[in-house]
């Protein structure tokens, strides 16, 4: 039995630890707030003690994350014992993550440190009545949080959509405030816009005129200006060169450039709708819309001719294993080893000899070879008719049985979750009704409690659609193994590589190139596993589902180790799609 070490304690130095924090709404000028926040403290708390200010911490980011550096060095320099009080300007300051900031304070008062507010200084967060008033400020600091990132992407859509760039400023251009808040107060905050950088704009220029004469490479291009002197916004130079006089052109930024529309004045956002020459930007642009758009054709054709000479597709890229049960001497450890893709002689007429090999080891295969077992494989992958209605209902009674014994515990949880709710609210309702709370604080509060109601009333909804919703996926894969062979054969190269991706976990070869064994996705995998119980039941030797689907992991378990423990867990990850909107559509084509 091993001895425990206490933690020394030390007594802390009678004083003052000031924390400023400014949230990333505020970053523009977190001088202005912090200074605000000082003199509040000092007029509330400071001035009514005659102990002295021993540190001052300043942060400027969320207060959602824990991970600020001055909030970690304060609880590390309370442990030491290098002042005995902590003040902030209020609660949402010290953190928005109630969780977490109640539970530093709980650390800092076993170390002898006590908290205050300044907004409200006669509150005592360790005191049990006070820490209730504390618990409702995290959580209407929490909510407003919300609310301001919903007014700040609002802000930002309109923006937006009266032609206002948001991001990061684009190489050759510089932020410039705008006329209009310059006679604002200081902690203001200040709107900018996109000019052109007269020093930088010259050299984005040129290196569009060397793209549009459709002569150079971005490489050349690189060349041609790294010989002109000119770097990257970022010091980075147009090309490497190293102590062995190897050069290595920069090219992936420029292409970038070369791609983006805002040079040709456009504001394009396609997560919000906003496509390419839809939405007109209020900056100057670099280039004209025409001369930028030749600049795509140009980058497209050169792409193209790229890929035409570059190397063969590999359709089971990623997919292929050795297994080392019968390894060769060479090979170490007895387990799986992920073949990597290889072309030699690529640069041939031919296209060279394509293979799938073992990294640093003399073992390589036909890509071919391999291709053509697994389509011979996949031609063979058929489940008779007469035998889907059985299948059908054996999973049918699974699903039933387990989404059957997950419903009552489900249920249970949500019930008490929602009970906890309407106690909270009673409870709460009962210190407004003393004048503990305001109104504002109580319209808060209640609106949080209809948002949670509403989020546990709809789980409670996709609870009862969760057993069709999974017979449902279930038949879709049913019927895309039904008609796998027929599917197969009218994919094309990539459109095979796809549906591969999609239903298989890997392919395993021997060491002579041999496929022993196709591992299936789920729930492509539990299909199979039915399909063999199956089988057994019925004792027939020659199903009639196919051999391949058969014989495809039969060491693997149906119900698979899972770090949530419950069966029922297991078996509903056991028949979920990686990808369900990839195999619907595929489903679709099939029928």
């Amino acid at each position: 039995m091993g001895s425990s070490r206490k933690k020394k304690v030390y007594t802390p130095t009678p004083g003052w630890a000031l924390y400023l924090r400014t949230s990333d709404e505020e970053s523009q000028n977190p001088e202005a707030s912090q200074q605000r926040q000082r003199y509040i403290i000092e007029k509330a708390v400071l001035e009514r003690s005659e102990l002295p200010v021993i540190e001052e911490y300043k942060d400027v980011l969320t207060g959602r994350s824990p991970q600020r550096i001055r909030y970690q060095r304060m609880l590390s320099d309370a442990w030491v014992g290098k002042f005995s009080h902590v003040v902030v300007e209020r609660a949402d300051r010290f953190g928005r993550n109630d969780t977490e900031a109640l539970r530093a304070i709980d650390e800092l008062d076993a170390f002898g440190v006590s908290v205050r507010f300044a907004n409200q200084p006669d509150l005592d967060p360790v005191n049990y009545d006070d820490r209730v008033l504390v618990a409702l400020t995290f959580t209407l600091a929490r909510r407003e949080s919300i609310l301001t990132g919903l007014r700040i992407k609002g802000a930002t859509e309109a923006k937006r959509q009266e032609g206002g760039y948001i991001g990061r400023i684009p190489e050759g251009y510089i932020s410039v405030e705008d006329p209009l808040t310059l006679g604002r107060k200081t902690y203001a905050k200040r709107g900018h816009h996109l000019e052109l950088d007269p020093e930088r704009a010259p050299i984005l220029r040129e290196a569009w005129n060397l793209l549009l004469e459709d002569r150079w490479t971005l490489a050349q291009i690189c060349e041609k200006l790294h010989a002109k002197g000119y770097r990257y916004r970022t010091g980075r130079p147009f090309v490497d060169v190293s102590s062995r006089q190897i050069r290595s052109q920069n090219y992936n930024t420029l292409a970038k450039i070369f791609h983006n529309w805002t040079y040709a004045g456009w504001v394009v956002h396609e997560p919000s709708g906003v496509l390419p020459k839809t939405l007109r930007g209020i900056w100057e642009p670099m280039v004209s819309t025409e001369d930028f758009e030749r600049g795509l054709v140009i980058l497209a054709k050169r792409n193209q001719i790229h890929q035409q000479t570059s190397r063969r597709k590999y359709l089971l890229r990623g997919l292929v294993y050795l297994s080392a049960a019968q390894r060769r001497p060479t090979l170490p450890g007895d387990y799986l080893y992920r073949l990597t893709c290889s072309t030699s002689n690529g640069s041939r007429s031919g296209g060279g000899t394509s293979h799938y090999r073992l990294e640093r080891h003399p073992v390589h295969f036909l890509c071919h070879e391999i291709e053509s077992q697994l389509d011979a494989l996949i031609s063979r992958v058929c489940i008779d008719e007469s035998l889907l209605p059985h299948i059908r209902a054996s999973y049918v009674a699974h699903v039933g049985e387990a989404l059957g014994q997950l419903r009552p515990d489900e249920h249970t949880e949500i019930a008490s979750q929602l009970k906890k709710i309407d106690e909270e609210e009673a409870r709460v309702l009962r210190l407004y009704a003393g004048g503990v709370l305001s109104e504002d604080q109580w319209r808060g509060m209640w609106a949080e409690w209809q948002d949670r109601r509403q989020l546990l009333h709809g789980n409670l909804h996709l609870l009862e659609q969760s057993c069709e919703d999974y017979i449902r996926d279930l038949d879709d894969a049913l019927t895309l193994i039904a008609k796998l062979d027929i599917l197969y054969e009218e994919l094309t190269g990539e459109e095979k590589r796809d549906l591969l991706v999609n239903l298989l976990e890997r392919v395993v070869v021997d060491t002579t190139g041999k496929i022993v064994r196709v591992e299936w996705l789920s729930p492509f995998a539990y299909l199979q596993e039915v399909a063999i119980q199956l089988e057994t039941k019925t004792g027939e030797e020659d199903s009639a589902c196919s051999r391949v689907v058969l014989q495809c992991g039969r060491d693997k378990s149906l119900i698979e180790p899972h770090i949530l423990a419950p069966e029922t867990v297991q078996f509903i990850h056991a028949v979920s799609y990686p990808r369900k909107s990839v195999i619907q559509t595929l489903v679709s084509r099939v029928t």
